[in-house]
């Protein structure tokens, strides 16, 4: 059986079932196997993002409409 075919034959045990107890044993399990985005981000991500929260944190934002402003021309 190929990979398709065991996707469409879980999707219609899934659809079937009324087991809620075994629905959430699914869901824990996808969630369990769910990748960290986070590692996967180049550095220069990581930096900007984290730079980001920390000006957010202390405060140091510029207002969405001001940003706007600027850069409405190029939009």
């Amino acid at each position: 059986m190929d990979l398709q075919a065991q996707k469409i034959e879980l999707a219609k045990m899934l659809l079937e079932t009324e087991d809620t107890s075994l629905l959430e044993e699914i869901k824990a399990l996808f969630v369990k196997h769910e990748k960290d985005f986070w590692e996967e981000l180049p550095n220069h991500v990581q930096s900007g993002i984290k730079r980001s929260q920390l000006q957010a944190k202390e405060e140091v934002l510029i207002p969405h409409e001001e940003v706007m402003k600027k850069y409405d021309k190029y939009l």
